[in-house]
């Protein structure tokens, strides 16, 4: 099962409803009812999240979550070109690129990419700021499978794994931090989040999820996704 790491795909299910008043309905159970009396009383007890297991939207959540589904799913204008839209990806790691490829043009998730990967006789590695290296490149040979996805010493960080060699660079996302208690962070130039990759923390990071990819052609290869926060709409 392909995993987007971000609430995109599960958020789907808002589509569902008009507005915020439905979507509470949906929490609300015939015995609630029963009991209250009152539908009105048994929306106001589902949003403070007595209905629900597991996370309750606010309001304001509600409709900005609605909002970048739509956004994604059915995008008035299209300012871009998807490279991966007619090609047939070749490989899982190009497979799962190609999904998150027009979110990451939209700005609305933000893919880090790591690769470590032999180079000659040598390994490399790297975290590759995917929105970064789409605007910079032709990624059709990567999606066809005729160019290998090979770290960079203009990536986000760079590792020569032989000469200890590395690169740490700003990119149009993203600002490279290293803290000494928590290692190698990444801050998101639009939100400010900070993204962790050590694999030892246990998230890495608000509104984001970390996938490792199989893929026969790298040694390693974990995908790191952030949904970017509304500078204008936040949560409460």
């Amino acid at each position: 099962m392909t995993v987007i790491g971000t609430q995109i795909d599960s958020d789907r299910r808002l589509l569902d409803f008009r507005n915020y008043e439905e979507y509470l309905d949906s929490l609300v159970t015939p015995v609630d009812i029963y009991y209250l009396r009152s539908s009105k009383i048994a929306r106001q007890l589902a949003e403070l999240g007595y209905r629900c297991t597991g996370e309750t939207l606010s309001e304001k959540c509600f409709y900005r979550r609605l909002q970048i589904v739509k956004n994604l799913l059915f995008p008035v204008h299209r300012p871009y070109e998807l490279t991966s839209e007619f090609v047939s990806s070749v490989g899982r790691l190009m497979e799962e690129l190609a999904l998150r490829e027009r979110a990451n043009r939209l700005r609305i998730l933000s893919t880090i990419i790591f690769v470590r990967c032999s180079v000659t006789k040598f390994e490399e590695s790297a975290y590759i700021d995917f929105e970064d290296r789409l605007k910079l490149e032709d990624w059709l040979p990567y999606y066809r499978g005729e160019k290998k996805l090979s770290p960079l010493k203009r990536d986000l960080a760079y590792y020569h794994w032989r000469s200890g060699k590395t690169c740490l660079n700003e990119t149009r996302n993203y600002v490279p931090i290293v803290d000494p208690r928590r290692g190698l962070l990444f801050k998101n130039i639009h939100d400010r989040r900070m993204i962790t990759v050590d694999p030892a923390a246990a998230s890495p990071g608000v509104q984001t999820t970390r996938v490792r990819i199989p893929c026969p052609h790298y040694e390693h290869v974990i995908l790191y996704d952030h949904v970017i926060r509304s500078k204008i709409i936040q949560e409460n």
